[in-house]
């Protein structure tokens, strides 16, 4: 033990597993001062209650955080509001982690030796009457919207008859801003705050099945794509999900089944 109690700059370092060198230069870069440095000494020495802060700044920094907002975090003087400051930005990692596991998982199926394959069957689907909500939506806001508009949605049905499904505009993915509309199959659809009773036309499509969580739907949405132009079809009409099971249904995401829909028809072909 330092003087008064205070931690010697090697003790604090045994403790938090900083290098004495790290904490000289925290010192210097005013990252972490040291409760006191001995005026005649000019050693530093530390307070335990320093320890989480060390390891704090410690963590922010092997993750690429600048210098300046790691200050601007551990200088804020309010207990309170460092604290959200932090929780925000475990927030923000949360969510880069769960994107860098989606490009994995996307890459890992693109890289397989042989093509994603698919089972695609064409279908007549039959008129639906849904309790829909539609909106302009930007790509980016899509996964968000979705939840609101469902949760909106279960909140005022009752007597579903069949699984929710959406309705993606082209321009969502061609101009990255587009109609979507989200909906319940119901005979009893309400017309309340956003939620407007829907008939969902018929239509010829073409339709595969989403296995897992929605990491890799681009890559099914692919191999789809390249079946309708393949088989000389053309798309008419927003893509169809059906989310037959999904996260309603349980927190598995092993377990969900989307099915994905392109409304097709034959394009005539140019030559004879």
């Amino acid at each position: 033990m330092g003087m008064n109690g205070l931690l010697t700059i090697g003790e604090f370092s045994r403790i938090t597993h900083l290098s004495v060198k790290t904490l000289r230069r925290y010192h210097e870069s005013g990252l972490l001062e040291p409760a006191t440095v001995d005026a005649f000494s000019g050693y530093r020495y530390y307070d335990t209650h320093q320890v989480t802060t060390a390891q704090i700044i410690s963590r922010f920094r092997s993750m690429q955080m600048p210098e300046r907002d790691v200050r601007a975090i551990m200088s804020t003087p309010d207990p309170d509001a460092r604290a959200r400051l932090i929780t925000e930005h475990l927030t923000r990692l949360e969510r880069q982690l769960d994107d860098t596991r989606s490009a994995v998982t996307a890459l890992r199926r693109l890289l397989a030796p042989s093509p994603p394959a698919i089972d695609v069957r064409r279908v007549f689907s039959e008129t639906i009457s849904v309790a829909a909500i539609s909106e302009v939506v930007d790509a980016s806001d899509v996964l968000g919207w979705y939840s609101d508009a469902m949760a909106e949605i279960d909140a005022a049905v009752s007597g579903t008859t069949g699984p929710p499904g959406g309705l993606y505009d082209n321009e969502l993915f061609t101009e990255g801003r587009g109609e979507m509309t989200v909906y319940v199959p119901t005979d009893l659809a309400p017309s309340s705050g956003r939620i407007q009773p829907l008939a969902v036309p018929p239509v010829e499509l073409a339709v595969t099945v989403h296995h897992g969580p929605h990491d890799d739907i681009d890559v099914t949405y692919g191999a789809l794509g390249v079946y309708v132009e393949t088989n000389g079809l053309a798309i008419a009409g927003p893509v169809r999900e059906v989310y037959v099971v999904g996260p309603r249904d349980t927190e598995d995401a092993t377990l969900w089944r989307t099915e994905i829909g392109w409304p097709v028809f034959t394009a005539t072909s140019a030559t004879p």
